[in-house]
């Protein structure tokens, strides 16, 4: 490559690789191209006139050629010029050329990559580059539809599928099965994905059609040795994450389980879908104490929290400790009411508090009761961290002083007497103890705060008090109490969740634990594909409906209540068999797919009329379809739009009319002058303009 007359010299000019120069007004500014390299970034300039670059090649066998480096993954230069420099991040100066694994350039912005919304005011923007990528950016739209079918034998009460739902099989098809009747509906979704620690042996098994991914599915189970077990990884969950986000609500949230395999890189992909100014928070779960030799000792995971619009979801969020509260402030007044000396009521209150323990999570520290309420002690009376007011407080038995905070107290002797005078002030059997303050429940401000300490064995054994004729059900399942705290801040008691890696249920036994203790008529879909799907994920919510006998805990003894219909993913719909009446869908089916394809709405099936053909309303269009699932009809003329057809339609509603039909026997402009548009089936699909 030769550079122009005048133009500066850069190493790039020389690259095999680069993409050409390019000069912009006031700033010029040498471009190379990253062709692909497994899990690097991309930091993408914005310019007023992004240039389109070409895609990158991906290769996953033999001796690649890096152009970023100038090198072959086997240490030796490239052939063919000299490596670009690289900024140092320490340093922003040329450095040494490191491990690539992840590497950061400057590129040309392209519209069609990031869209101009993903565009920052410092004019940079980070975006994930992966193994891959160029075939699963859009594979949600490839995949095919399937009906759900209901299994009434596997089901627990009436079958519906617009309530509580158990979905078996692949969740890529299955979250695609959804969207007909629950786009934009869902208001919370959880998932706890494969964490990639090489030790799983988790699967690929997304039917991308590349002859890299069809590789994949060779390469099967993924484990530690597996050199694009991150790409896979990602790979894995780029296209579900784009689902979950058509499926959500304006106000909707997603949380996800993580640990620190693939934690950055599911929140560059979060960041990427989402947009990054629709990040909530990041919750670390402290879940372990790892008490084995080791340099750092790892004792958490995470839950990464997105919004699909953070504007729309509310400013405050409260949680299950909410409910918790009110239930304490209700007891204690019962329990005052009832008993007139203060040693019944605290023996009262012992007993309650030992039977319910296990229920009041993180408020299971307010142990004591007296006349004004259920109070637990706090340390608040200490200074934190440097030195505070220093004078004695007796202690009411022996008169002598108590023993003082570290850094002493954290307001003056004038307020503490005041606090002592209101019997704020909880003293120990002596004066070694440091004095406490009493706090009420009714005193509790709750928060879902950015630390939360649950000990992870807690799901096991919950699970195990589920199925006590099993040794060992599920590998490390979470804590139904981590999950309903999180649910319960970002629901209302109507909402919609959904748990695409649903595991062992916890989700499902969450909503309706949390249905049980507010009153709410929260509804949860669950969908696993492996074969356990029956006798455990199902199963698990069998038993916290109905009950299980002489659990430990009362309520579940008796069952939560409730009801859920087990589906399984049906035959795909394709529309091209029906010119062989090969899987006609019923059309219930093909309505429901017909209307979300044609509107991106959910479709109402309740306002289906398949006598009349109708199916609903949008963007003041209404929808209709001339089918039967029958051949004989299909090949009939009673299957084609015809004049009198049309204007039946215009007289049994007003307004716009869009007709889905195999044929049609009148012109467009005679259809046009009636406001009725036609599409074809089973050939193509006509989108509802919205402007």
């Amino acid at each position: 490559m030769t550079a122009r007359p005048g133009a500066p010299h850069h190493p790039a000019d020389h690259h095999p690789m680069v993409h050409p120069l390019v000069t912009m007004t006031r700033r010029a500014i040498w471009q190379q191209r990253l062709l692909q390299r497994p899990l690097h970034i991309r930091l993408v300039m914005s310019l007023k006139h992004p240039v389109d670059l070409p895609q990158p090649r991906s290769s996953v066998r033999g001796t690649r050629r890096s152009p970023v480096l100038g090198r072959t993954e086997g240490g030796g230069r490239a052939e063919g010029g000299s490596a670009p420099p690289r900024l140092s991040p320490r340093t922003s100066r040329p450095g040494r050329y490191g491990r690539p694994l992840i590497q950061s350039v400057w590129r040309l912005a392209r519209a069609s990559d990031v869209g101009r919304d993903r565009i920052t005011d410092t004019g940079v923007m980070p975006e994930l580059q992966f193994v891959g990528k160029e075939f699963v950016w859009n594979h949600h739209l490839s995949v095919p539809y399937r009906p759900l079918n209901p299994d009434v034998e596997a089901s627990v009460g009436e079958t519906s599928l617009t309530g509580n739902l158990v979905v078996h099989g692949d969740n890529l098809h299955a979250l695609k099965a959804l969207l007909p009747g629950y786009a934009g509906k869902i208001d919370v979704v959880y998932i706890d994905p494969p964490y990639n620690t090489g030790k799983e042996s988790w699967r690929y098994n997304d039917n991308v059609k590349s002859p890299m991914a069809q590789e994949w599915l060779d390469g099967n189970p993924v484990n530690k040795d597996d050199m694009l077990r991150h790409d896979k990884w990602l790979a894995l969950m780029y296209p579900r994450l784009k689902l979950f986000r058509e499926l959500l609500s304006e106000e909707g949230v997603i949380f996800a389980s993580i640990d620190d395999n693939e934690l950055y890189h599911l929140r560059l992909a979060l960041d990427e879908i989402f947009g990054e100014t629709n990040w909530v928070g990041t919750i670390v779960w402290r879940n372990v104490t790892d008490n084995n030799p080791t340099n750092i000792a790892i004792e958490h995971e995470y839950v990464i929290c997105f919004a699909k619009e953070k504007s729309q979801i509310a400013t405050v969020w409260r949680t299950s400790e909410s409910a918790i509260k009110e239930r304490l402030v209700a007891v204690q007044q019962e329990l005052i009411d009832s008993h007139e000396d203060d040693d019944s009521l605290r023996a009262a209150y012992r007993v309650w508090f030992k039977e319910n323990k296990w229920e009041l999570g993180t408020l299971d520290r307010y142990k004591f009761i007296d006349r004004d309420g259920i109070f637990t002690g706090s340390q608040s009376v200490h200074n934190p961290g440097r030195e505070g007011y220093r004078y004695n407080v007796l202690h009411p038995v022996t008169h002598l002083p108590t023993r003082q905070p570290l850094f002493g107290y954290r307001f003056p002797e004038t307020t503490m007497t005041r606090l002592m005078d209101e019997g704020r002030l909880l003293f120990g059997e002596d004066e070694n103890k440091i004095v406490e303050l009493k706090v009420y429940a009714s005193e509790f401000e709750d928060k879902l705060p950015s630390v939360i300490t649950f000990d992870g064995r807690l799901g096991t054994s919950e699970l195990k008090a589920l199925f006590p004729e099993q040794d060992k059900v599920f590998d490390n399942p979470k804590p139904t109490q981590l999950i309903k705290q999180l649910i319960a801040a970002a629901s209302k008691s109507d909402s919609i969740v959904l748990d695409s890696f649903a595991g062992s249920g916890t989700t499902a036994h969450a909503v309706l634990a949390l249905n049980h203790e507010d009153g709410g008529q929260r509804k949860f879909i669950l969908i696993e594909g492996e074969d356990y799907a029956y006798d455990l994920t199902a199963e698990r919510v069998r038993r916290v409906i109905k009950g299980v006998p002489n659990h430990r805990d009362s309520s579940l003894a008796a069952g939560l209540g409730g009801e859920f219909t087990f589906c399984e993913l049906g035959e795909a719909l394709d529309l091209d068999s029906m010119l062989t009446g090969d899987r006609l869908p019923d059309f219930e089916t093909l309505g429901g797919w017909l209307f979300h394809t044609a509107t991106g709405l959910p479709a109402d099936r309740s306002l289906f009329d398949e006598s009349a053909g109708y199916l609903g309303e949008a963007s003041g269009q209404h929808i209709w379809l001339r089918y039967q699932p029958d051949l004989n009809f299909l090949m009939s003329p009673n299957s084609a739009l015809t004049m009198s057809a049309a204007q039946e339609y215009g007289s049994l509603r007003e307004g716009r009319h869009l007709v889905f039909a195999t044929s049609k026997f009148v012109t467009h402009q005679k259809l046009a002058a009636l406001s009725v548009e036609f599409s074809p089936l089973p050939f193509s699909l006509y989108h509802v303009s919205t402007e």
